[in-house]
């Protein structure tokens, strides 16, 4: 699903209107004769989360944060917004800005998810989900804090992923330098010890090819490499590449696990964070849509269409490859039970444990054996810069 921009004009007024659907076609079809004639219709990015410091140039967890507060205080939704936009004062203009909007759809009687949805760039989807299905229960403050607590818990589990791809990345980094310290610094100098020698293995023979080369056309060697690393870093920037890397990861046995488990985990803890909100179960799982990778992406397209047949979820999500087997059974229960959202939440939290584990598992396997694979060939280079003088001090004694 993806968002439009769609600019009406309603008795003689302009103005714009943001609707989630599958194509421009699918967008002019949700209005009605009533919402104005259509004047133009423009697809728009669609943010997903993320309560950090982003292109909005301001904290939007910090603004939930104080504005839960003041809310649970007391204040009035337009008076925690006006007590807010006085303390930005002009120190943040963005944040002035985006308050100063809020203000005005308040002021012309829109609702708070209303006007959260006209600035798609600042806030996202979900959030502005979340606070619709929050409004006119008075719940809109414990809302706010339930949405903080589950980008906090996304961006934990995706510090605990990056971090754990961290140190072999280092590790990787570290050792190509030694290599490339060696074969341009090292290497050349010590071949000067074998030119005189005859009879060398073909391995020494190879090595005073290389210094002889290095000493030759040493600068062409290294603009090469350099261009070669350069040109793989733009390559990794592509969406092309991104997604056959992607591609790759997912046919590993060990890293498609733990890639599974982090993209369930974060589909059941929306799904969760949609439903205790009072978003209906079915467009809970529409709006989750956008967070996953583009193959279970097309699987939840087509559990869709079996649960607005009238399928049950659990069966429904186990068919489509988007359980595991706890999963499939807690879903099961929340469905008997009546509790589905309390229930997605569980199985998130299940799954960040099993996640945790993995990644755990992951650092202490890999990490030592990454290790071992640059040292060997750290010290295969070694030998071979030693053998020939060890040949010669075996045949002087």
């Amino acid at each position: 699903m993806d968002e439009f921009r769609i600019s009406l004009l309603r008795q003689g007024v302009l103005r714009e209107q943001i609707v989630r659907a599958a194509s421009e076609s699918d967008a002019r079809a949700q209005l009605g004769e009533f919402d104005g004639m259509v004047l133009k219709v423009k697809r728009v990015a669609t943010v997903r989360g993320g309560t950090g410091r982003g292109k909005q140039g301001f904290s939007l967890g910090l603004l939930l944060q104080e504005l839960s507060t003041l809310l649970e205080a007391g204040l009035a939704l337009i008076e925690a917004l006006e007590a807010l936009s006085d303390k930005a004062g002009q120190g943040n203009k963005a944040l002035q800005a985006t308050l100063t909007g809020l203000l005005r759809a308040l002021y012309q009687g829109l609702p708070l998810s209303k006007a959260m949805e006209a600035e798609p760039a600042v806030f996202p989807a979900l959030l502005v989900a979340t606070v619709a299905s929050a409004e006119g229960r008075g719940q809109l403050p414990m809302v706010l804090k339930r949405y903080q607590y589950y980008e906090l818990r996304i961006e934990n589990i995706r510090k605990k992923v990056v971090g754990a791809l961290v140190y072999p990345m280092v590790v990787i980094g570290v050792g190509f330098g030694i290599l490339l310290f060696m074969l341009f610094f090292v290497v050349p100098r010590f071949s000067v010890v074998f030119e005189s020698m005859r009879n060398l293995p073909a391995t020494t023979e190879a090595m005073l090819w290389w210094a002889r080369l290095v000493k030759s056309d040493g600068e062409l060697l290294g603009a090469g490499i350099g261009g070669v690393l350069l040109a793989a870093v733009l390559a990794l920037r592509t969406r092309r590449m991104k997604t056959a890397l992607m591609n790759l990861f997912w046919r590993l046995p060990k890293l498609r696990d733990v890639g599974n488990l982090f993209v369930l985990a974060r589909f059941y803890r929306t799904v969760g964070l949609l439903i205790e909100g009072g978003t209906p179960a079915l467009h809970a799982f529409e709006l989750s849509e956008p967070i996953l990778p583009a193959a279970y992406a097309r699987r939840l397209d087509l559990a869709l269409q079996e649960l607005r047949a009238g399928r049950t979820v659990a069966e429904t999500l186990a068919r489509h490859g988007l359980t595991t087997a706890v999963a499939e059974r807690l879903l099961r229960v929340g469905e008997k039970s009546g509790d589905l959202g309390g229930m997605c939440e569980r199985i998130a939290q299940f799954h960040d444990g099993t996640l945790d584990h993995a990644i755990e598992v992951f650092g202490k396997v890999f990490e030592p054996l990454l290790m071992l694979v640059v040292g060997g060939l750290v010290g295969a280079i070694v030998i071979l810069l030693y053998m020939p003088i060890f040949e010669m001090a075996g045949s002087m004694g």
